[in-house]
């Protein structure tokens, strides 16, 4: 790797608007990446770069790992959707390298050019719907295949190059390579699959769960793998959601805030917007590590996991968050009733 490469840890700005413009093609995208109108909002501020993106995981099938250069994530930056009809995947944003600068300490943000910023936003709200189907969307997701290039599990180069961009220390390597990946893989390949759930005798007509009704900011415990077990199909589903037990099993047992409900989001193989008609819950803190993703480990895009009700419940929250909410309220009553 290039000693002029960001790495973990390096302080950046978006370049001027007029740079990126010239960046890219005819489709709004550099190497494929398309530049998106959310991440204009990200124009005066000063970033720290948290990984380098030397590979994706393909959720298109088939599942795989991906190849991508010259690309970083900046701290938990997001797309909050604004610009793709208010999709709520909250996909990690993909940043070139082209389009960053590397900032000194203590060096303000460079303040963009009005009239380049407002050419750009023009350039990326025009391609953020596919040309020959308006009505189906253009996103980094969308376009990651043909951002990449295929990536066979046994390709060792994805590995180092992982330790050599800081984004893995050797010692998280080695421990994977030994526990999880070379065994794992191997009883793949034998059709003998790890990190499975329970097997568990599903009855006809077995109780459900009632609806909980989950609201943003209420507490949940997530369920044990024998009763998550006995909501899903053959398939490992859910009326159509699927539980991915590798990544999702492992909260079995722990409490975590509820971050919202999800009822939209963009297909990343066709661009159309999906409208889920049954609940479908986000946690604040679970996130897909890959770590434990079969055919695609290290996968650093973060992807929030998808929760049915059905695989939580309901808890009270921690005392200190509920002493803390207490006291604010107390607050709050003392200032309403304090005379000026």
């Amino acid at each position: 790797m290039t000693a002029d490469r960001l790495r973990p840890g390096d302080r950046v700005a978006l370049r001027g608007p007029a740079d990126i413009l010239a960046s890219l093609d005819a489709a709004g995208s550099l190497a494929g990446v398309p530049f998106m109108p959310e991440m204009l909002r990200h124009y005066g501020s000063i970033f720290t770069v948290a990984k380098r993106v030397e590979k994706i995981c393909d959720t298109i099938c088939p599942v795989a790992s991906r190849r991508m250069v010259d690309t970083v994530f900046l701290e938990d930056l997001r797309c909050d959707g604004a610009g793709h009809g208010g999709c709520q995947a909250a996909c990690r944003i993909y940043w070139k390298e082209a389009w960053l600068i590397r900032m000194a300490p203590g060096a303000p943000p460079p303040p963009p050019d009005a009239a380049a910023l407002a050419a750009l936003a023009r350039v990326a709200a025009a391609n953020a719907q596919r040309a020959d189907r308006p009505d189906h969307f253009r996103c980094q997701a969308t376009e990651a295949q043909r951002a990449t290039s295929p990536l066979p599990v046994w390709d060792a180069r994805q590995y180092v190059r992982e330790v050599s961009a800081g984004n893995v220390t050797w010692g998280r390597m080695l421990r994977l390579l030994l526990l999880r990946i070379l065994p794992w893989e191997l009883r793949r390949l034998l059709r003998r699959p790890a990190g499975m759930l329970p097997p568990v005798r599903r009855l006809p007509g077995a109780p459900k769960p009632a609806p909980l009704g989950l609201q943003p900011g209420e507490w949940v415990e997530v369920r044990s793998p024998i009763e998550i077990a006995r909501t899903l199909d053959r398939r490992n589903t859910n009326r159509g959601l699927y539980f991915s037990a590798p990544e999702m099993a492992t909260e079995c047992g722990k409490r975590f805030r509820v971050r919202r409900r999800v009822s939209r989001i963009i297909e990343e193989s066709s661009g159309r917007m999906l409208t889920f008609n049954n609940d479908c819950i986000e946690l604040e803190g679970p996130v897909c590590t890959g770590d434990r993703s079969f055919g695609r480990w290290f996968c650093a895009r973060e992807i929030y996991p998808y929760w049915r009700e059905a695989w939580l419940r309901r808890v009270a929250a921690p005392a200190d968050e509920a002493e803390a909410a207490g006291a604010s309220a107390t607050r709050d009553v003392e200032m309403a009733v304090t005379p000026n």
